[in-house]
């Protein structure tokens, strides 16, 4: 249900940085019946129900979001990192909104696009956002790390949105002030899509798991056959599968079905076990005739997925890089 609470949200004016960026577009989603106030006033500050990345405060019961006075040591709970306890990173303004409002906004956004979520679900959409994208916004704007040199990431490109000297040029105050709270919605606007398209791919990780674990297993359970392209496998399987080396599934298109190799561990290029050698590169008549599957239709150089124009042609490829391999 949308909230129709109207709510005035300040943060400060001129150059924006994407942690002021990302807080004030969280509120904006939670609290769509807004009025935004960028100032450093303290008055206006004070007046309004939200302030982000200013006001000199953060409490978030009464909707202060500030991580520059003096004294600020807010931070995430600290990790263990090869049975070491390492450090929690600080917060910065978008990391304090996000952990106060995150999993209203995850409500919201599902509401929006017809979704029913239970609250296990929002935490865990919740913590992939901040382990994913949240705590490096922090991390840049408080100056712990330059997790993206140049101009490489979002907060980097944010940052080229603000105006510059060759644009404010004859521009009168109100004309200046006007030109930069524009660029500022225009930064929030990016800045709320890559997220929302960050939280629909959470959710369909989410909502995948069950339907992996579920899917049929051929050739003796070492290959995974899964009805639907484009599903999130690798973590089920890599954790929880050890006996599976290649998975199956029709491509985007629905002309072919891909085999895929399994990696040895989420993120990794190494797998389990690689298609064969001899396949390396070849495409159509070239991998039938080294395969004999009549329907074969690639197999990428570096060995980690080939493909064939039927479930049977792919089961078939699956079956000799078995035994290629065994």
């Amino acid at each position: 249900m949308t909230n129709t609470t109207a709510t005035t949200i300040a943060t400060h004016h001129g150059s924006f940085h994407a942690d002021d960026v990302f807080g004030v577009g969280v509120l904006m989603g939670v609290f769509p019946s807004h009025t935004l106030v960028r100032t450093r006033d303290q008055a206006l500050i004070e007046a309004c129900d939200f302030a982000v990345d200013v006001g000199g405060s953060w409490d978030a019961a009464a909707g202060r979001f500030d991580h520059h006075q003096r004294g600020f040591d807010g931070a995430r709970l600290a990790r263990q990192v090869d049975g070491q306890s390492v450090p929690g990173v600080g917060y910065a303004s978008a990391g304090l909104v996000w952990s106060a409002h995150g999993a209203a906004y995850v409500n919201a956004w599902a509401d929006a696009q017809g979704h029913s979520l239970d609250a296990h679900a929002v935490l865990d959409v919740v913590r992939s956002i901040d382990h994913s994208l949240v705590q490096y916004l922090d991390i840049v704007d408080t100056g712990q790390g330059d997790v993206s040199p140049g101009i490489f990431g979002l907060s980097s490109l944010l940052a080229q949105l603000n105006t510059h000297w060759m644009e404010e040029q004859g521009l009168d105050a109100d004309a200046k002030a006007q030109l930069q709270e524009t660029r500022f919605r225009e930064a929030i606007a990016i800045t709320r899509k890559f997220l929302d398209h960050a939280i629909s791919k959470k959710l369909a990780q989410i909502r995948s798991v069950e339907t992996v674990r579920q899917a049929p297993r051929l050739l003796g359970g070492r290959v995974l056959h899964l009805h639907e392209g484009g599903m999130p496998w690798t973590r089920v399987v890599v954790d929880e599968m050890p006996d599976v080396l290649f998975v199956i599934y029709p491509d985007s298109d629905g002309n072919q079905y891909q085999l895929k190799t399994v990696p040895v561990e989420a993120g990794s290029f190494t797998a389990r076990r690689d298609l064969p050698k001899r396949w390396s590169g070849l495409r159509d008549q070239e991998l039938a005739a080294v395969t004999g599957v009549a329907d074969s239709v690639f197999c990428h150089l570096n060995l980690f997925i080939g493909g064939a124009r039927s479930l049977d042609g792919a089961v078939r490829l699956a079956e000799l890089a078995l035994a290629d391999n065994a």
